[in-house]
């Protein structure tokens, strides 16, 4: 089962992908509270959404896709490159998430705007202390995401939070899908800049595996419907390149998992005159600085 949160005149909606189009959840069957996938996913009934996906829906572009997880109240992260003695972890706060294919603003207050294609796990039933033999019970399905960072304030501080936080810098989508629709264990990742594939790897070779990923984040939180877990990115980001390379206004930025999907972001400049703001990076490449 595949689920999109479009962009309707009455809102963002939750939809099935049916035979054809997608099919609006609320209304095919009734239940308000269907409308939206937290509603879905702390009602629990997700199961009974499966017989839509039979039936023919409504037809939509790309500009209609809105983030596959709505305001995720979290994300957590996964980071580092090296296979860890401990993982490297860090959080998202919900005001990340932007559209599959919405224009991904480049900060004005960086200068070293980078991208990292990943997969994300959507939570469902969730829960504490999960062992790994039981990680996929606790999953709603899989999604594509691109942790853009600001490496300049990710580096200028032992924390990360800054550099993964600005406001709308976290294509998530297209769709989610459920476990039961594709198996993710071992598919291709690929993250292309303007056509150039910068990132190539399997899931298979991820750091921390994803039933190991569950298994860790709910050793020390309770993990809840629509929690997002990012799982890492594989090597070939912008930073890690001889000459770095940065996220300009005009690119086009493309994550793909095969089995899962596309997401499609051009990068845009934030439209704000900060030449006197005092936060910034020590040696910060700012333009306008």
């Amino acid at each position: 089962m595949r689920l999109a949160t479009m962009i309707t005149p009455r809102g963002a909606r939750l939809h099935v992908k049916g035979r054809t189009g997608y099919v609006d959840i609320a209304d095919a069957t009734g239940d308000p509270v269907l409308a939206t996938l937290h509603g879905a996913l702390t009602s629990g009934a997700l199961d009974a959404v499966r017989d839509l996906s039979g039936r023919d829906g409504a037809e939509f572009g790309p500009a209609d896709f809105g983030p596959a997880v709505p305001e995720p109240r979290r994300v957590l992260c996964l980071g580092g490159r090296e296979v860890p003695t401990w993982p490297e972890a860090f959080v998202r706060g919900e005001g990340s998430a932007i559209g599959p294919y919405a224009d991904l603003v480049r900060p004005a207050l960086t200068g070293k705007f980078d991208f990292e294609g990943e997969l994300g796990l959507v939570i469902g039933a969730g829960g504490r202390y999960i062992p790994a033999d039981k990680a996929l019970d606790a999953l709603a399905g899989y999604v594509v995401l691109n942790d853009a960072t600001a490496r300049d304030w990710q580096r200028a501080s032992t924390q990360w939070t800054g550099g993964k936080n600005f406001e709308g810098s976290m294509p998530i989508g297209p769709e989610l899908v459920t476990p039961d629709e594709a198996d993710v264990s071992d598919v291709a990742l690929t993250t292309t800049l303007n056509g150039e594939v910068m990132q190539s790897a399997r899931t298979s070779q991820m750091i921390v595996d994803i039933a190991s990923a569950v298994e860790f984040f709910s050793s020390f939180t309770l993990l809840r419907p629509g929690d997002v877990i990012a799982t890492g990115t594989p090597g070939g980001v912008g930073f890690a390149r001889q000459p770095p390379v940065w996220l300009q206004p005009g690119d086009v930025i493309e994550v793909s998992i095969e089995g899962v999907g596309t997401i499609r972001n051009r990068v845009v400049a934030e439209e704000a005159d900060l030449s006197e703001w005092r936060w910034r990076p020590p040696g910060s490449t700012v333009a306008g600085f």
